[in-house]
């Protein structure tokens, strides 16, 4: 018989009071709730039912199950409150004890020297443009007046993907894209990654450039002189003995690299440049007896290797944490 008062939800209360843990209550819900449980063992009996008497019991046996599943929830949400309590009771945290602190990071020393120079020349009112690490030969080598037989071009210099490209071996080849898309004057400074096939203390498969661009009409060597004169002083000491002496590069012409005095008394390139090179100016299709301009080069690891006085270039992509906390209040400055 089916009943229509409120016994079996009385049952049930009691039932529940006497539950301890989530395993017990599942077992209470599977007996009334269940495929073989009380409610459902119920919508069978009214089979044996007229239509009327089956509405009538129907809408009981609804409201039954909906009051079931809510003791049930509301059993349910006790427990787990409970268990949360335990757990932390058992904890014993000491409210008293000092929090933990979490140190904060430092800048790498690799990105705070690419900010210092960038900065620098953006006041000069140089533009800081971004290329592609992934280029074609002629962007990398053609345009910038390198020979076919150039030993930069083999792959013990270069990492190539196919026979037409290739990974940059110098941010050059921004200046190149640069000066195909804008026309003169052109004022910009690059910075990024570069890829050669070398490794040892001085140097690594992948390390970083910054080459600066700056064309228009009347563009002397002694603009060039004057500039980077103004920031070797900058970037190391207004007492820092400098040099200029003659070197080669294909894509300018007359080229120079620049030296400085380390603590040792020992002189030390740190960057290569040069006045365009009429060809370079001619690939782009640029008139030489209007525009001319000069182009400079530098590594990035090497300036903070002498700024920081350090002997190893690996040293920068190890992630030693010992390494890079001694950076954290600018010891080396």
């Amino acid at each position: 018989m089916i009943s229509n008062d409120d016994n079996i939800i009385i049952t049930v209360k009691k039932e529940i009071c006497k539950v301890k843990d989530i395993t017990e209550l599942n077992l209470l819900k599977v007996k009334y709730l269940g495929k073989k449980g009380y409610i459902t063992l119920q919508f069978l009996l009214l089979k044996k039912l007229n239509i009327k008497d089956r509405i009538n019991k129907s809408v009981i046996l609804n409201n039954q199950k909906k009051q079931i599943k809510l003791i049930i929830k509301k059993k349910l949400e006790e427990l787990k409150f409970n268990k949360v309590n335990k757990q932390f009771i058992k904890k014993q945290i000491d409210v008293s004890l000092p929090g933990k602190s979490i140190e904060l990071g430092t800048e790498h020393p690799l990105n705070s020297t690419i900010n210092e120079i960038e900065s620098f020349f953006i006041k000069l009112g140089f533009k800081i443009v971004a290329g592609y690490e992934i280029e074609d030969v002629f962007h990398n080598f053609d345009a910038l007046n390198i020979p076919q037989n150039h030993p930069a071009r083999t792959q013990q210099d270069t990492f190539w993907v196919n026979k037409n490209i290739l990974l940059r071996t110098q941010t050059s080849n921004v200046q190149i894209r640069v000066m195909e898309k804008f026309s003169p004057p052109i004022c910009i400074l690059t910075s990024g990654k570069v890829y050669r096939n070398d490794y040892d203390h001085n140097h690594t498969p992948m390390f970083h450039q910054i080459e600066g661009l700056f064309i228009d009409k009347q563009i002397s060597f002694i603009n060039l002189k004057e500039t980077l004169l103004l920031f070797l002083k900058s970037f190391f000491s207004k007492k820092c003995q400098i040099r200029f002496r003659p070197s080669y590069f294909p894509f300018t012409e007359p080229s120079l690299e620049i030296d400085i005095m380390n603590k040792k008394k020992k002189w030390i390139e740190v960057l290569g440049a040069g006045m365009i090179h009429p060809n370079v100016l001619k690939y782009v299709n640029l008139d030489s007896s209007i525009y001319s301009g000069f182009a400079f080069g530098l590594g990035v690891e090497r300036l903070a290797m002498l700024r920081y006085n350090l002997n190893d270039i690996r040293l920068f992509f190890e992630n030693d944490v010992r390494f890079l906390q001694q950076f954290k209040l600018n010891n080396f400055i």
